[in-house]
């Protein structure tokens, strides 16, 4: 069993602006819920403890999640990055919360219910030092994997044999000792001289279940769009009311109408006659009565009215 995890949250998420500049990505609403938060649920339910992530791009709403230093009971400790190192650098400055043990490595943009049972039992099974969990998406496949071991990691053109990186992994603590301190760098060019000089980098092929790498505003409307349309709910997730399409504390006046997978969040207001349609509603904003928005975005404390399509707002 492997107690840790690194949770990447410090990316800038600039492909969606200007999302972003009100919101870090990682905490992104999915019908109410933070996306990071599916990250740690899915990581306590294959037996982690404790809880390290990184910050950088508006680290102050983590604090807001997270200051009081739990999350569901368990440590998390909130790791700042004044300047963004990432992936490789970002592992390496939190080492001092690792505590010298076996990690792993979870993207916080990451909406998935892949096996990771699958991935630590192949991480110790065969005694890697690290092993990456993959999948084939048919999209910027680079590792290329042969008996379970990572042989190289290429930009090359998608093939048969090359995965992509699932954007989870396992990581034993050696890894310290082959990334330089304070240093921006990706810990993709690490691995490939480690696998150069014999390192046992595995990979898995975890191509089972629902699997979103949030990076777009396409990206984040079709995961509303999937559960709404499946009831897709991953296994891990507690809340027994998720996902909630309206917010409790949401108000919505008479008249007003809702269709698709819109989601409305706290303390909205949806005014009468309003027509909403797959369209996510962050929380605080209102929407203007006799208001028609379809495939849009609305950002926290907003104000919104008149007709409006495929727009973040």
């Amino acid at each position: 069993m492997i107690t840790q995890a690194f949770v990447l949250g410090a990316g800038l998420g600039t492909r969606l602006r200007p999302l972003t500049d009100e919101l870090a990505k990682p905490l992104f609403p999915i019908f109410q819920k933070p996306l990071i938060t599916f990250a740690l649920d899915h990581l306590m339910a294959s037996g982690v403890k404790r809880f390290v992530i990184n910050t950088h791009h508006l680290s102050a709403q983590f604090q807001t999640h997270f200051g009081q230093g739990f999350y569901r009971d368990r440590p998390v400790q909130l790791v700042h990055e004044p300047d963004l190192l990432e992936t490789g650098g970002g592992i390496r400055n939190a080492e001092p919360w690792l505590r010298g043990e076996s990690f792993i490595v979870y993207s916080g943009d990451l909406l998935t219910d892949l096996n990771l049972g699958k991935l630590i039992e192949e991480h110790v099974a065969r005694g890697n030092d690290v092993t990456l969990g993959l999948r084939r998406t048919g999209l910027a496949s680079g590792v290329i994997l042969k008996e379970g071991r990572v042989v190289d990691i290429t930009r090359g053109a998608p093939s048969a044999e090359n995965l992509d990186y699932a954007n989870v992994s396992v990581w034993n603590p050696t890894i310290f000792e082959r990334i330089p301190p304070a240093k921006k760098i990706s810990f993709i060019p690490i691995l490939v001289d480690w696998i150069r000089q014999g390192g046992r980098i595995g990979g898995v092929p975890l191509d089972e279940g629902q699997w979103f790498n949030i990076g777009s505003r396409k990206e984040y409307l079709e995961v509303h769009r999937t559960i709404a349309a499946s009831g897709w709910k991953p296994s891990y997730v507690v809340d027994n009311d998720w996902p909630r399409s309206i917010a409790p504390s949401a108000t919505i006046e008479l008249g007003a109408r809702m269709e698709g997978f819109t989601a409305i969040g706290e303390e909205c207001r949806v005014e009468e006659g309003v027509f909403l349609k797959d369209t996510v509603v962050w929380s605080g904003a209102q929407i203007a009565s006799r208001s028609d928005l379809r495939g849009c975005i609305v950002r926290t404390r907003k104000r919104v009215e008149g007709i409006h399509r495929d727009e973040d707002i």
